[in-house]
């Protein structure tokens, strides 16, 4: 994010840094003139890059520099590239902020192993957001960050966008619909023997499962085993532009998931379960029975003034201000908070985060920051730029 500064308010510009998808790589406009650098590192493993440690120093120096970026927000705690810049982002002086979404045990090994490598891009961030108040508290468990650097900003919805069906289904076929990753933190085993009881329970009743991952196997088996091909659908990956048209062919959205245990909606709009099959089959009951009292016309102008992006952005640009208001801190106070980290894995981070500013200190005497172009400001309205990629040139075509 960069900053203008006018007379009452700051304008703030969002440059987007992901990795490349598929033959998308290089620097993109998207709709509205949001620019996306799509840095040429492909994803090895569930749209993860390879960990490089410092492999990624000179690109995101070089964006950094070019975009005039005054503050770095890096989102989930499962990305490399996430930690990686903000890793960076500080080593350079950059004030970040950093966005958890989900809860984590801290019994499994996964868990064991991501918790401490959240301890250590925590160690030295400027502010966190999480989605909600237990997300916090198990955020604050598992890092160590002081509480009061953590603000709760929830999620919403674009309700412009996920509109119900302009006619109201027909419940003589219940239709249950599932998007989702197909992998275990999202509940998918659990699927494997809720579908079939439900099924068992009520013949009206079909699926629609969208989504991919290494359990949809599990559920192609489950379907086979019970010969409930006709009755369960499954759609694969569904991308983003279709995800409404999915949403609404169906009655009852079931949602599974062992990482979130907050209520996002009201009492009569929602059916919760324990991750258990047959009290997700009972929560299942429930929503089939209530389903001839629901409204979704009504429920969905409750939701426009219950969840808001516009709402979202105001608190996210509040905690922006609040971490560039903060005091920088000199290599030695960082380094402090390192080594904080325990016996051995204070030392390991200590170490990291020295060759981290050592090979930052050579590549600004190898190309020094003055000796990178740096962005024109132009304003994105009326920019005419087509779909550009490969050499990262912020030129219009003419």
């Amino acid at each position: 994010m960069n900053e203008k500064k006018g007379e009452r308010l700051i304008v703030s510009e969002v440059v987007v840094m992901t990795h490349a998808y598929g033959n998308r790589s290089g620097v993109r406009y998207m709709t509205g003139g949001l620019k996306v650098y799509y840095v040429p590192w492909k994803p090895f493993l569930m749209q993860n890059t390879l960990p490089t440690f410092y492999g990624t120093l000179p690109i995101i120096r070089t964006i950094l520099i070019r975009e005039k970026i005054s503050l770095v927000h890096g989102h989930q705690a499962f990305s490399t590239l996430c930690h990686e810049a903000l890793m960076h982002a500080r080593t350079m002086g950059y004030k970040v902020v950093f966005t958890d979404h989900s809860l984590y045990g801290f019994s499994d090994v996964g868990s064991i192993h991501m918790n401490k490598v959240l301890q250590f891009t925590l160690a030295d961030v400027t502010q966190a957001i999480c989605v909600s108040h237990t997300s916090k508290e198990n955020t604050v468990l598992r890092s160590g960050l002081p509480p009061e650097k953590v603000f709760v900003i929830p999620n919403a919805v674009d309700t412009a966008m996920f509109k119900p069906a302009l006619e109201r289904l027909s419940t003589d076929e219940v239709v249950i619909v599932v998007i989702s990753r197909l992998v275990y933190r999202k509940g998918a085993d659990l699927l494997v023997e809720v579908i079939p009881e439900v099924c068992r329970l009520y013949p009206n009743v079909r699926f629609i499962v969208g989504g991919d991952g290494p359990k949809r196997v599990r559920l192609e088996e489950m379907r086979e085993k019970h010969s409930l091909q006709d009755r369960v659908d499954m759609l694969g990956a569904v991308p983003h532009a279709k995800v409404q048209s999915v949403l609404i062919s169906g009655h009852i959205f079931l949602n599974r998931v062992f990482s979130s245990r907050d209520q996002v909606l009201p009492d009569d709009m929602i059916v919760l379960a324990e991750p258990d099959p047959a009290d997700m089959v009972r929560a299942i009951e429930k929503a089939i029975y209530r389903l001839p009292q629901v409204d979704p016309q009504a429920m969905h102008l409750r939701m426009k003034n219950l969840y808001s992006w516009h709402d979202v952005a105001k608190r996210t640009e509040i905690v922006y201000d609040r971490a560039l208001r903060c005091s920088s801190q000199n290599l030695l106070e960082r380094l402090s908070r390192y080594l904080s980290c325990g016996v051995w894995a204070g030392k390991i981070f200590f170490l990291v985060m020295i060759i981290d500013f050592l090979l930052w200190s050579l590549l600004r005497l190898w190309q020094p920051d003055v000796d990178i172009e740096v962005v024109p400001d132009f304003d994105p309205v009326h920019r005419e730029c087509g779909d550009f990629s490969g050499d990262m040139e912020d030129k219009c075509s003419q």
